[in-house]
């Protein structure tokens, strides 16, 4: 199907943005709607498409957590405060609610609804990754500076 879509798309590319847009768009409705495909008993995807049953809300609902929580809106930047210092969660989650629960004194896990996202070392002002990762560097209400790791997998 690349192969299809970038000869009938792209060889040789329109002039402009729109243009390219217009053959998009062109190749899009031939490949759903007329062309008939083998692995569909050759019919065409939009005969063979249905609405979904299942309704989808218009927004998601706020993120709930456990009352013992301690709850922290992320900053547009990734951060948050924690008794005035600021830590570093992940830019990725700006402006979003995420959640501390303590499991030791000190030691806290984080959360992003029903995520683990690691776990905050209040001492230290720092969140360890899932590979035990401590973030050093990141600055502070003070002169201090602590690095931060990335929160993911990678």
């Amino acid at each position: 199907m690349h192969r299809t879509l970038k000869r009938e798309t792209l060889r040789p590319p329109a002039a402009t943005a729109r243009a390219q847009q217009r053959v998009f768009d062109r190749f899009q409705r031939e490949f759903n709607e007329e062309r008939p495909h083998e692995a569909l008993g050759q019919s065409t995807p939009a005969a063979r498409d249905t609405a979904s049953p299942r309704p989808y809300p218009t927004r998601l609902p706020a993120l709930e957590y456990p009352a013992q929580c301690e709850v922290r809106r992320v900053s547009r930047n990734g951060d948050i405060r924690w008794r005035n210092p600021w830590v570093n969660v992940s830019h990725v989650l700006g402006e979003e609610y995420i959640a501390f629960d303590e499991i030791d004194d000190g030691l806290w896990q984080v959360y992003f609804g029903p995520v683990v996202l690691g776990r905050f070392h209040e001492r230290l002002f720092a969140i360890e990754d899932e590979h035990g990762r401590l973030a050093r560097h990141h600055r502070t209400s003070g002169n201090k500076s602590r690095k931060v790791l990335p929160m993911s997998s990678d």
